[in-house]
């Protein structure tokens, strides 16, 4: 999808070995847009695109800091139990206990729920292999600013819903204009 930027395209990239070994046993892969030039072209602008902007570096800037912000998110909350990925695509494992990995699902789901009523869109898989694993992956133009904001929002929403297990404590501190903050 990303490639033909919503349109049916995809490649496959594969070594010398393995292209020779699909030829001997006369393996064919066909699609009925095999040589559709709208998606071609689209490919060709999208490629162009991501070289002429560098995207790729981007992507390897913003994943970084992406993944600080998850492992931060980590270290302040118990229920994570792990952060994975690549770059601008990510996971992380909503567990009941860190020692056991015993996944969460209806606390990911109150987690998910929070994040959505925050403004959030939170994707949270369900099926069996995948139980309790939020999956982040936003798209590869996502500026510092964005990517912080959803930072926060998954922070407010952790914070929110009860049983995130906080590795930390608040404490409120009065400033001197009266008003009141917390802090970790």
């Amino acid at each position: 999808k990303t490639l033909g930027n919503g349109l049916p395209l995809s490649a496959v990239v594969t070594s010398h070995e393995i292209e020779r070994v699909c030829r001997e046993r006369n393996f064919l892969f066909y699609t009925t847009h095999v040589s559709d030039p709208l998606p071609a072209a689209v490919g060709l602008k999208v490629l162009e695109i991501v070289q002429r902007d560098g995207l790729v570096a981007r992507s390897r800037v913003a994943g970084a800091r992406l993944h600080a912000g998850l492992r931060r998110l980590q270290s302040r909350y118990g229920c994570i139990g792990d952060v994975r990925g690549r770059g601008l695509m990510a996971g992380i494992e909503i567990v009941a206990d860190r020692a056991t990995k015993t996944p969460a699902p209806e606390l990911g789901s109150r987690i998910s729920d929070k994040m959505v009523e925050l403004g959030l869109s939170a994707n949270l898989a369900t099926i069996s292999s995948f139980t309790g694993v939020f999956r982040i992956a936003p798209p590869i133009t996502i500026t510092d600013e964005q990517l912080d904001m959803g930072l926060a929002v998954m922070e407010e929403a952790f914070n929110a819903v009860e049983g995130s297990q906080p590795l930390y404590s608040t404490r409120v501190v009065e400033r001197a204009f009266g008003d009141t903050a917390t802090l970790s």
